[in-house]
């Protein structure tokens, strides 16, 4: 047991879109800030330029996800990997004063003997990061092996280790995941929990196995150090994907919307790559992951700006005029501006519509699903999602965070 309205800018140009979501992303910070008129400014007191300012605006929820990948820990990365876009979908609900969140997540593993003696037998897969196909290509990359499970170790070196935010009405959430003592390790977990402390970042523990036991072995004395939840759960209980009528469409629509993404730089073309690998591992293990990675890629949190022109120009991460001709993909290189705008927009209002349709669909299909799973009445165990979404909510409290 764990304790613990219409779419204005739809047809505006580009440039009209970016300009009226900033002002009503301003509008909403002057509210949130309970005055009018307040200019926005960064550290030097100098007056941030439009696009960061919309960025500013933004809270952030930043997550840390550390696995043990010891011998015994298959079920506990399985599970892991098959409830990422239960997760992302929960944080997609989220909102601070109105304006959904930016999502980071980082990923580490821990208690590898294939990992090095000398780094405490930990690795960073990913550091804190809104790009969640990183995320998931993470998570599908991680294979156990034996080893020593430095739980202080790895927590200290998320802590020292991540570009947390410095913003005290983010969430900043770690969680810790295994199966051994807590207490193991050259770095006092004490010591790991105070500084992340010191820095508001708020440390929970996942103990994979019966809820007393983790108690007995320090992972609950390790949360309520930390401020956070302890949380046991079943890692040997498999994610059923129920297979829905809508599914294949839905399917169908995802490849038509990774074709409306318009990779760019020196990354693109990799990236680009990674969004379609990844559709493949989900699809791999059911089409009804697939479609849970899909309902993910068409909301607020899926944001991949650092490599796709129309999340670029739309978010403000990229000015078109500004950009390099070498940064620009085939299809633009012989364009006009005029033309490379006009091809951009094409693009965001295709995406737009595959978008409505996908949410459409998913609609009925979480409808059926749920018929169906009152239906077979299975009792569910404690899985990693309900562990992770009963902290983050926790902690959202506290922030003025409301999940829809």
């Amino acid at each position: 047991m764990i304790h613990s309205t219409q779419n204005t800018d739809e047809k505006l140009p580009i440039s009209s879109a970016l300009g009226f979501r900033k002002t009503l992303l301003a509008a909403a910070l002057i509210a949130s800030l309970g005055c009018s008129g307040q200019v926005l400014a960064d550290a030097t007191g100098r007056q941030a330029p439009q696009a960061e300012q919309a960025q500013l605006i933004a809270p952030k929820i930043q997550v840390a996800i550390l696995l043990d990948t010891s011998s015994s820990m298959d079920g506990l990365i399985d599970q892991t990997r098959n409830q990422l876009w239960e997760m992302v979908d929960e944080f997609s609900k989220a909102k601070q004063n109105g304006v959904s969140p930016i999502l980071e997540v980082a990923v580490y593993e821990y208690g590898n003997d294939r990992l090095s003696s000398e780094n405490g037998y930990l690795r960073q897969v990913t550091g804190l990061t809104r790009e969640l196909d990183r995320v998931s290509e993470a998570l599908f990359s991680l294979t156990t092996m034996g080893g020593s499970e430095f739980c202080g170790y790895a927590i200290d070196a998320a802590v020292k280790g991540l570009q947390w935010s410095q913003s005290p009405s983010d969430i900043r959430a770690i969680f810790i995941a295994g199966n051994e003592p807590f207490t193991q390790g050259p770095v006092s977990y004490s010591k790991a929990i105070n500084l992340a402390k010191k820095r508001d970042i708020t440390v929970s523990t996942i103990f994979a196995g019966n809820y007393n036991e983790g108690t007995e072995t320090g992972w609950r004395k390790g949360a309520q150090l930390a401020g956070g939840n302890y949380m046991n759960i079943d890692q040997d209980y498999e994610i059923a994907h129920i297979v829905a009528p809508q599914d294949q469409k839905i399917a169908e629509l995802n490849n038509q919307l990774n074709q409306t993404y318009i990779p760019y730089g020196s990354e693109g073309e990799a990236a680009a790559s990674r969004q379609y690998e990844q559709d493949q591992k989900s699809n791999d293990v059911s089409l009804g992951l697939l479609v849970k990675r899909v309902k993910s890629k068409v909301s607020s949190v899926y944001d991949n700006a650092k490599w796709d022109l129309v999340d670029a120009v739309e978010s403000g991460e990229v000015a078109l005029e500004e950009l390099d001709q070498e940064a620009l993909p085939a299809p633009m290189a012989d364009m006009n501006p005029e033309e490379q705008k006009g091809y951009i927009e094409a693009k965001r209002e295709e995406r737009q519509k595959i978008q409505s349709e996908i949410k459409a669909l998913t609609e009925a299909r979480q409808a059926f699903v749920a018929e169906e799973k009152r239906k077979q009445a299975k009792p569910e165990a404690n899985t990693v999602n309900d562990a992770m979404m009963s902290a983050i909510r926790v902690q959202g409290e506290k922030k003025a965070f409301v999940f829809e």
